[in-house]
């Protein structure tokens, strides 16, 4: 071989190799943990769900035969999707988009029950009775952004209400006055996270061009109280801290100072 060809062979390799690399670490980057990704009902949270989840399918292949099919302007509609490469969820997991295929709600939750290994539990659909219900699933947490929700401008519109499986409880509507015209009121959606089941029919409903309510994880968007505080008035509240320490401290930046400086921040007693 002379020095051209060498040099030649030398240089395809080289690109084969930086090639391979990128792929490579494109597929590690790809099936890492993906916070905004939606699960199927029973779920556990989203970094044990990893660990758990064999990569099966059979979970999704659980909700594509299921017997209550659905189909929307002559389109069946299947749910769950085994993530591949593009899809921005860990590849191989099952994962739902709300806007496009919602969990429609199976009484008997087949794609929880298809899975072998437990990343799909019962446990994560019981109520307060212990009942598995699919009422009682936690996959999201539907959020409302009034800026671009027509209900807030003094639209009639009611399309997520209507499409919850929840209505009167996931979703309710408030009545306020429209101070603009002083002739109509606002008919506002409001979501109570208690209920709502994080399922996506009112995402699939919203009519404005990119959805007005979303689905998010509930563990990316819900706030957590923590063991310090406790709703005195709730039995089901004074549960969860029954075990808590007396030694929990909450530590903030406002923490490293003196009440008194917090309350006069900003105030310049020669004012």
């Amino acid at each position: 071989m002379d020095r051209r060809g060498f040099l030649t062979q030398m240089a395809q390799a080289a690109a084969a190799s930086a090639v391979a690399g990128t792929v490579v670490g494109a597929f590690v980057e790809e099936d890492k943990v993906k916070p905004l990704t939606l699960r199927p009902p029973g779920a556990l949270e989203e970094r044990d769900f990893i660990k758990t989840c064999i990569r099966c399918g059979l979970c999704v292949e659980a909700c594509k035969n299921r017997e209550n099919k659905m189909i929307i302007n002559g389109e069946e509609i299947d749910t769950l999707k085994l993530a591949s490469p593009g899809d921005n969820a860990p590849i191989g997991t099952p994962f739902f988009i709300a806007r496009t295929g919602p969990c429609f709600m199976c009484d008997d939750i087949p794609c929880m029950y298809a899975c072998p290994t437990g990343a799909l539990t019962p446990e994560m659909c019981k109520n307060d009775k212990g009942e598995v219900t699919i009422d009682s699933a936690k996959m999201g947490i539907a959020v409302i952004d009034p800026s671009s929700c027509i209900a807030f401008w003094g639209l009639q519109c009611t399309a997520c209400y209507r499409a919850c499986p929840e209505m009167d409880k996931a979703i309710t509507i408030e009545w306020k006055q429209n101070k603009r015209t002083g002739k109509h009121a606002y008919r506002i959606p409001v979501v109570h996270e208690e209920y709502c089941t994080g399922c996506g029919m009112c995402e699939r409903a919203c009519v404005t061009e990119k959805a007005a309510i979303k689905i998010f994880p509930r563990e990316v968007f819900l706030g957590k109280a923590g063991d310090r505080y406790v709703k005195g008035w709730s039995k089901k509240d004074q549960q969860r801290v029954k075990n808590a320490s007396t030694k929990t401290t909450t530590k903030t930046p406002w923490s490293k100072k003196s009440p008194l400086n917090n309350l006069n921040q900003g105030i310049k007693w020669n004012q």
